[in-house]
C-alpha cells in the first residue's frame, strides 16, 4: 500500500485502523524509507529511537506481541501542513494478565506525502489487575 499524496487526517485515521488490526505491511504502506519512530518508553529523554524500515517494523511488531490485543481507541486526528496528531486511548493486556488503559499521543512529521517520525507519547498509569 503506498501513500504518496499529502497527508491528511483521512491518511492518520487510515493509520490508525491498521494499527487496530494489527497490519504491518499497510502500517509500513505509510511510512517514509527514512522513517524514525520514538516510542513511549526508554532510557532515553525520547524513550527509544528506531531508524529506518526494518527497525521500525520490529518495534512496532513488538507492541502486538506484548499485548496481543492492542487497540488504540477514541482516535481524533489532525493535519498542518508537515505536521499531524493523533490522540488516542491504548488498551491491552499483557501475559501476566494485566491491563493498560491510557491516554496517549502520537506527534508526526511528514516528508513526501510520507509519515518521516512517529513520536509516541502515552500516560504513566499503573496497570490494572488481571
Amino acid at each position: 500500500m503506498t501513500h504518496s499524496h499529502s497527508p491528511s487526517t483521512a491518511t492518520l485515521e487510515a493509520f490508525s485502523d491498521a494499527w487496530n488490526r494489527h497490519d504491518l505491511p499497510a502500517l509500513m504502506g505509510f511510512m517514509h524509507a527514512d522513517c524514525v519512530f520514538e516510542t513511549v518508553a526508554g532510557p532515553e529523554a525520547h524513550g527509544m529511537r528506531h531508524q529506518g524500515h526494518t527497525a521500525v517494523a520490529e518495534a512496532f511488531a513488538a507492541a502486538w506481541k506484548n499485548f496481543p490485543d492492542a487497540q488504540w481507541r477514541n482516535g481524533r486526528h489532525w493535519v498542518a501542513g508537515d505536521r499531524g496528531v493523533s490522540e488516542w486511548t491504548f488498551t491491552g493486556t499483557a501475559a501476566d494478565g494485566s491491563r493498560i488503559e491510557a491516554n496517549g499521543v502520537d506527534l508526526f512529521t511528514f516528508q513526501d506525502g510520507k509519515i518521516l517520525v512517529k513520536n509516541a507519547f502515552r500516560k504513566d498509569r499503573p496497570r490494572l489487575p488481571a
